[in-house]
């Protein structure tokens, strides 16, 4: 199943996680959008400098540090996605308590194993 997903963090650089984490989804079937600081396109997913009312996001992978979310939190909540999952290095417990305050949900896991084991 398909589950629309939205990659804050983005980069073209292809030794980047959040890169391989693009591919990856793509290449498992999933609806692809992105957000960071360079324009682009990985895997043919467009990389918005703008952030975007994106509608039916199933998921949010972050890609930012705990420090950079900030700016993000209303965005993110406004989005209502089901889950957000923070990578490794992202783990943010302030950002914990608002999305549980909001009922979304959130995993502190790595996108990237999480699809390589069929668990995503």
């Amino acid at each position: 199943m398909s589950k629309k997903t939205l990659v804050i963090g983005a980069s073209v650089k292809p030794d980047r996680y959040s890169n391989y984490a693009i591919r990856k989804l793509v290449n498992k079937g999933h609806n692809v959008v992105s957000f960071g600081l360079e324009a682009g396109t990985v895997a043919g997913v467009q990389i918005d400098r703008q952030l975007q009312p994106y509608d039916n996001i199933h998921t949010i992978t972050l890609y930012l540090n705990p420090k950079r979310q900030e700016a993000y939190y209303d965005y993110i909540v406004s989005l209502k996605p089901e889950r957000v999952i923070f990578n490794p290095g992202t783990e943010n417990y302030e950002f914990y308590e608002i999305l549980k305050e909001n009922h979304i949900g959130y995993e502190t896991a790595c996108t990237l194993v999480l699809l390589s084991t069929n668990q995503y």
